[in-house]
């Protein structure tokens, strides 16, 4: 809505994947492989992660188009509210200097971020026997850093590119507090609001 109403200089797209978890006679199950729409072969590892699966499809598909940027926001793990409460969403990008522009803005907003790290030791917990990939950590740790790490497979071209890919995982959610009645609270749209505002501008 942003991009559009303020006429920012971007062709936008916006893809939508959203998973219902319900059981079914056809539904998957843990260690079934499936075929992404990247070919990349998974091993689903946890039933109650199927966002991420739809997520994966989605990233591979706008990575096509070789974009200049990529956004994907998800309230995807319980993990990044353990690292970082109800109030911070956490960001975890290739691009440096716009984490550190992000952040600066998001301050100044009264809408913070907090970088997590794409840390390449964990990348080994999502080995698979049987798959490219394993869709969840075979640890019960850095759950949100094992997240981020599987959808960054299917955003190669824009990371190898050094093009910038920014993930946000969120809560989305606020306690009462002057201002902000309890309830959905939509975090980090201030922030990247400012930041494309500076990066893009408008028409």
């Amino acid at each position: 809505f942003i991009v559009i109403f303020f006429k920012l200089d971007a062709r936008l797209r916006v893809l939508i994947p959203i998973a219902e978890n319900s059981v079914s006679g056809n539904a998957f199950r843990p260690s079934d492989v499936l075929t992404s729409r990247s070919k990349i072969t998974v091993e689903v590892g946890n039933t109650d992660a199927e966002g991420r699966l739809l997520l994966a499809d989605a990233l591979a598909w706008a990575d096509e188009e070789k974009p200049e940027m990529v956004i994907d926001m998800a309230t995807l793990t319980g993990a990044h509210r353990v690292a970082l409460g109800w109030d911070l969403p956490g960001l975890f990008t290739n691009d440096d200097a716009a984490y550190n522009r992000i952040a600066e803005l998001g301050e100044r907003w009264g809408d913070p971020v907090w970088r997590l790290p794409l840390y390449k030791g964990y990348e080994s917990y999502l080995k698979s026997k049987v798959a490219d990939t394993s869709s969840t950590g075979s640890k019960p740790l850095a759950g949100a850093v094992t997240a981020a790490l599987f959808l960054k497979k299917f955003v190669k071209n824009t990371v190898d590119d050094n093009r910038t890919w920014l993930h946000v995982d969120f809560a989305g959610w606020t306690d009462a507090r002057p201002g902000r009645p309890e309830g959905g609270e939509p975090q980090c749209i201030l922030s990247l609001y400012a930041y494309l505002m500076e990066r893009f501008g408008s028409t």
